[in-house]
């Protein structure tokens, strides 16, 4: 799915043909080659984790805010989510009152609010940090489910927290260390802000994607947080501020492509070929990609405790989402 490198765990119904029709035996006998499912994962996963790397290229190139960045991110990516949302929906059923109106909300949280908090998070800490944050997600959702929808919390959930928990506090101490108290505690709470909205979101996303489809949920509801994105700006900003160096204008463009769109649309692929659980252990990378070009382009510290912390968060996570064994019939 979207900006956290987050993958949807509902296979698409987006108007695809279904494994077997006729539709399907007319695609090149390429189209059907092993390899491709964890291609688009790999590679998806990748994009998504570049993100982080092109919003701290683009604080560095530029004096640019946050709510700028992300304005620019959004008109590049415009175009291409309305060619989504058409093409996922030629042949879906016109979508219900309570869905669009479920779409504007969760557009609002899940990709503006979430988006916003995250690129501001940026501005104080590393990309590597902002990654391992922001991955809490599924530890999030587990504590929300619980919460809300009754679902025990299990000894391994609490295992997987404890985990997950510790080792975001090692990374934390080491970044801290390096730089401002202050600023890291900052970022890292907006950072953890984000992924919390966006746990909300998953948890709340669940039934209208059911209904409608992964593909067309996504692209409908990120032309809504662009409504959003776009209105905060005017109210923010005068249009004056779109005037940026080019250098701002090809990392926000390379942002929409290869960090919003094109992963969005290789993760769902990736989903229809492998299963949501094959799919999410190729995300479990993510993480670590970000903290390999972290190091390798931005110059971004790499020593044994962030990666022992990393590590951590890692093991918590995967345990967390690992599925339950099955119960033996009655």
């Amino acid at each position: 799915m979207e900006r956290h490198g987050a993958l949807v765990v509902t296979a698409p119904s987006d108007g695809s043909s279904p494994p077997g029709g006729a539709a399907r035996a007319e695609r090149p006998a390429w189209h059907a080659a092993p390899w491709i499912g964890p291609a688009c994962a790999i590679v998806g996963t990748l994009g998504f984790s570049f993100k982080a790397i092109l919003i701290k290229l683009a604080y560095s190139a530029a004096s640019v805010d946050a709510i700028t960045l992300l304005a620019l991110r959004m008109l590049y990516s415009t175009p291409l989510f309305v060619a989504m949302a058409w093409w996922a929906g030629r042949d879906g059923a016109a979508i219900a009152r309570r869905d669009t109106l479920a779409i504007l909300g969760l557009g609002f949280l899940g990709y503006y609010l979430a988006s916003l908090l995250d690129f501001m998070g940026l501005r104080h800490v590393t990309a590597s940090l902002e990654r391992l944050v922001l991955y809490l997600y599924p530890t999030m959702v587990v504590l929300l489910s619980a919460a809300f929808l009754g679902k025990r919390i299990t000894r391994r959930t609490v295992a997987a927290l404890v985990l997950s928990y510790a080792g975001i506090a090692l990374v934390f101490r080491h970044d801290a260390a390096l730089g401002d108290p202050g600023s890291t505690l900052i970022g890292g709470g907006l950072v953890f802000a984000s992924a919390l909205c966006y746990a909300v979101y998953l948890v709340a996303a669940g039934g209208v994607i059911g209904r409608i489809g992964s593909m067309r949920f996504t692209a409908l509801a990120m032309l809504a947080s662009t409504g959003f994105v776009l209105a905060h700006f005017a109210l923010a900003k005068p249009l004056a501020a779109l005037d940026v160096p080019a250098s701002i204008h090809g990392l926000s463009l390379a942002m929409a492509v290869f960090s919003t769109v094109l992963p969005t649309w290789l993760v769902a692929e990736a989903i229809g070929r492998l299963g949501a659980s094959r799919t999410s252990l190729v995300g479990s990378l993510g993480p670590v990609f970000t903290i390999a070009l972290g190091a390798a382009i931005l110059g971004e510290a790499l020593a044994p405790v962030q990666l022992a912390g990393a590590a951590l968060v890692l093991a918590g996570v995967a345990l967390v989402s690992a599925r339950p064994r099955a119960a033996a019939p009655r």
